[in-house]
């Protein structure tokens, strides 16, 4: 009779795999929309201000008027609240505020951009193309505009190869922000944005008011150089306030653009047009008799309350918002196992039915070779011959791998290993009266270093094979 079999250690591969792939990831905080924008746009404070990307010449409108109305309130409001009035220094501060106020609100809103069509919107609209086209023949481009009726008259949209949109009426493409805009009135690179349905009101105020606020500079920078010099003479005067002279240049050369731009949109307002159509002469008589202003309420105290007083549309593009990715995601569970693509609730039971994991009991043995599987407690002694039920696994959460090592070559050499015929069968599959003479504990042992794992596992494996 063969002598018992030696006592063997049993060892578990760790479930926790240390490659990246697998690697739990800590929860991300969900990208906004702005984030990743498609038009060529800067956002700052978290997607609440939205500008071109070229930005250099609205810095330039900011350094001359804060400079010019600087130096007015430095060195001619102390003069003119003493010999005049102190009214005036008030009056210009009013100016000033509201000017920068128009010019930041135009600069850092949304002019009224068009979302883009997403992939199944513009697949959608494709078909909607073919199907008016017809599906015979070869390829055939989309149509570039459609027509629609407004107040009777024929009024052309254009798709945008770009946003894959039909474009509304009154919309257009920005080529500098790359994107389409609603009731597109120009880009202005003074006040560094698109000019459009959301923001034109604004762009107004901001010209009507700097007018006011150039000429009350200029005019009163001229009365304090006329009130010096009847005192001390024309030169003196100069002299001893030589940025009035400064600002009287700067006044003298922007006035006229300022006064010319204001009157352009007053006249655009009244008539309940846009920079756009005008400049195209989209309803002007010379194209048509016919030919009129479908948008026009025929008077011009209603077309300025529609475009002053109107309500301000909200948005389209939702900068602000977070992203929905409908990619999966790795959620953590508590017990350290990573689930992909899992939903919320199937980590959760994930994390009900945690893996067997307890520490491993110390034993008096010699300390584990470098590469070697941790020693643990041994197994029970068995008589050769007798097969051994495997052990129940039922209550993992997720496919676990578990290995038992072979014993050291000394303690293996006279390990009888089973043949195929020899197989034990499942607990259920016994034949009554099958003596049992091993009780298969499982024990988890700790977790051992990737190359031991992985030398370990490519023995055993080696082994059973060549039986």
């Amino acid at each position: 009779m063969p002598p018992p079999m030696k006592q063997c250690e049993y060892s578990q591969i760790t479930t926790q795999s240390s490659s990246p792939m697998e690697s739990p990831k800590k929860k991300k905080i969900p990208r906004r929309k702005w984030e990743v924008f498609p038009g060529r746009n800067k956002f700052h404070c978290d997607g609440r201000i939205m500008m071109a990307r070229q930005t250099g010449v609205f810095y330039l409108t900011l350094v001359l008027i804060v400079v010019t109305s600087g130096l007015f309130f430095a060195f001619d409001c102390p003069f003119l609240a003493v010999t005049i009035t102190p009214v005036i220094p008030a009056i210009a501060g009013v100016l000033f505020f509201f000017v920068m106020g128009t010019l930041l609100r135009t600069s850092f809103s949304d002019p009224g951009v068009l979302p883009r069509a997403t992939q199944d919107e513009a697949a959608d609209l494709e078909r909607q193309i073919d199907i008016a086209n017809g599906s015979g023949g070869g390829y055939r481009p989309p149509p570039r505009t459609k027509e629609v009726i407004i107040n009777g008259q024929t009024v052309k949209l254009k798709y945008c190869f770009t946003c894959k949109i039909f474009r509304p009426p009154r919309a257009s493409h920005c080529s500098l922000c790359d994107n389409c805009v609603e009731r597109f009135d120009h880009h202005c690179p003074w006040v560094g944005n698109c000019v459009g349905k959301r923001n034109y009101r604004f762009f107004y105020m901001f010209i009507l008011s700097l007018s006011f606020l150039t000429v009350f500079i200029f005019a009163f920078v001229i009365t304090h150089i006329i009130l010096r010099s009847q005192k001390t003479g024309f030169l003196n005067a100069l002299k001893d306030s030589p940025a009035s002279v400064l600002e009287a240049v700067v006044c003298f050369f922007s006035v006229w653009s300022i006064l010319g731009l204001s009157g352009f949109h007053t006249y655009l307002i009244s008539s309940n047009q846009t920079t756009n159509e005008d400049i195209k002469g989209s309803w002007s008589n010379k194209r048509s008799k016919d030919n009129y202003n479908p948008y026009s309420y025929g008077n011009i105290f209603t077309n300025c309350c529609a475009a002053l007083c109107g309500p301000l549309p909200p948005s389209l593009i939702d900068r602000r918002g977070a992203i929905q990715s409908d990619t999966p995601q790795s959620v953590a569970a508590p017990n350290g196992i990573t689930t992909y693509g899992a939903t919320q609730s199937q980590s959760n039971m994930a994390a009900a039915t945690p893996l067997l994991q307890s520490e491993s009991s110390p034993t008096n043995e010699e300390p584990p070779l470098p590469g070697k599987m941790t020693i643990s407690s041994p197994c029970a002694t068995l008589t050769l011959g007798q097969p051994t039920p495997p052990p129940s696994t039922s209550n993992l959460a997720t496919e676990t791998i578990l290995t038992d090592t072979m014993p050291l070559k000394e303690a293996c050499e006279s390990h009888h290993f089973l043949t195929p015929e020899e197989a034990p069968s499942p607990p259920g599959m016994l034949t009554p009266g099958t003596p049992l003479t091993h009780s298969h504990t499982m024990h988890v042992l700790n977790a051992v270093t990737q190359d031991s794992m992985h030398e370990d596992s490519v023995r055993g494996l080696v082994k059973l094979s060549s039986v």
